[in-house]
């Protein structure tokens, strides 16, 4: 009888034949003993010779091949049914085409080790990986070199760093002081325990498009009381190749539009949708998330009442009010309410009013479907940053649109329909 590995390395692969052949020869070379862990392939398709590549490692790795029918981009799906075949209590998770470091399965168990009892989930360092301002000779510098000698000649290089290497450098690359650790919880290199990863429900199979998966997991993980915290010692290194950034972006918007979707009724998503289809900065969330909830605090008090009386030019159920508050004028029409404080609860006095707990940066409401849309006081310290986006949204779902200072409202009219955000799904 053989001891069950204390590690099972997931691996999901379509059509990648050589990068594969890279990824399983770096796990090959573990300096940990190979009884310790095992490693699972979950092909999405392929029609290379991934079978036969496999069926060759098999003499150096304890290897499980698993394979899905292609009916598209499923590699949540592939993930997760390498999952249902791993007999270790802990899983990591790595991208055909990621090179292990000799010691990643070992740092990987060491994380978890000195974590809590309770469990965690470890983000590791994956040098290389850039979608811009990439290390122009990494593929030469591959062939000549190991992984090991690589980073101790180039690991200084800012062009061969981790992507998210800034933004963590801000902190140290302590997550226990990062309000959004999720965001950077990638599967190209990363671990957590089985038992907390099936608790959560797994990878997100409804993502039929690159991008979002492994942090929407992240993120379900770290709300089910689950720690991330990064290692910089389970580090790997991103095997150059082809990517069509373009293609792949405009994918992740259309999951980020699902995500919001799905996640209905939540500031935080609202914002990392609004952050993540932006052309800027993506770990600027951390920063914009900490601006929100510092300006939630600062306007628990507003009261908002006196910019929504006298009453306002609108038949009733047709108006939306961004930013109600707890207390609402009595003589207010039945109306959709929009508040991002939680910990507030609107007085609806018996009213027929819909309560949705978001900013108001993304609605479900249809377009050109009220007739009136109010944005209060409430969202003054957000104006700064999302003025622009919240003005299209509401003049997207409103036929008129007031902006009221805290004094009361104006009654001047909106400047007309702006160009709407991207259609509701």
């Amino acid at each position: 009888m053989h001891a069950l590995p204390s590690l099972s390395v997931v691996i999901p692969t379509y059509n990648r034949c050589g990068a594969l052949a890279d990824t399983l020869e770096s796990l090959a070379l573990q300096r940990t003993s190979s009884d310790r862990f095992e490693v699972i392939v979950s092909d999405d398709g392929s029609t290379d010779a991934t079978f036969d590549l496999c069926r060759a490692f098999r003499e150096r790795l304890p290897l499980r091949y698993r394979y899905q029918q292609d009916v598209g981009y499923r590699a949540g799906a592939a993930r997760n049914g390498g999952a249902r075949l791993a007999a270790a209590p802990l899983l990591a998770f790595l991208d055909a085409g990621t090179l292990a470091s000799p010691d990643l399965v070992e740092q990987h168990l060491r994380a978890h080790a000195r974590g809590p009892a309770t469990g965690l989930a470890v983000a590791g360092y994956a040098y290389g990986y850039r979608l811009w301002n990439r290390h122009t000779d990494l593929a030469g510098i591959l062939r000549d070199s190991t992984p090991e000698a690589v980073v101790a000649r180039h690991g200084d290089d800012p062009a061969f760093w981790d992507w998210r290497h800034e933004a963590l450098a801000a902190f140290a690359f302590d997550l226990s002081g990062y309000a959004t650790p999720w965001q950077v919880f990638w599967t190209m290199n990363c671990s957590v325990r089985a038992e907390d990863f099936w608790r959560a429900g797994g990878f997100r199979e409804s993502y039929a498009r690159w991008g979002l998966e492994d942090i929407e997991l992240g993120l379900r993980l770290f709300r089910a009381g689950v720690p991330i915290t990064f290692s910089r010692e389970a580090w790997s290194i991103e095997s150059p190749h082809e990517r069509d950034v373009e293609k792949n972006l405009l994918s992740n918007r259309i999951n980020l539009a699902e995500f919001v979707d799905e996640y209905r009724d939540d500031p935080l998503a609202e914002l990392t949708w609004a952050v993540f289809t932006e052309e800027g900065e993506p770990f600027e969330l951390e920063r914009v998330y900490r601006d929100f909830l510092a300006w939630t605090r600062q306007a628990r008090e507003v009261d908002v009442r006196a910019e929504l009386s006298p009453g306002l030019p609108v038949r009733p159920g047709r108006l939306a009010v961004i930013g109600c508050g707890a207390a609402l004028p009595a003589d207010l029409p039945d109306a959709e309410l929009f508040e991002f404080d939680e910990t507030l609860e609107p007085d609806t006095g018996g009213g027929r009013h819909q309560l949705h707990r978001a900013i108001g940066l993304r609605t479900p409401l249809p377009p050109q479907s009220m007739d009136l849309v109010v944005v209060t006081s409430r969202l003054d310290g957000l104006r700064d940053r999302w003025g622009d986006r919240l003005l299209a949204e509401a003049h997207r779902i409103g036929r008129r649109v007031i902006v009221t200072p805290a004094a009361g409202p104006s009654a001047a009219p909106g400047p007309g329909p702006a160009p709407a955000l991207p259609s509701q799904r």
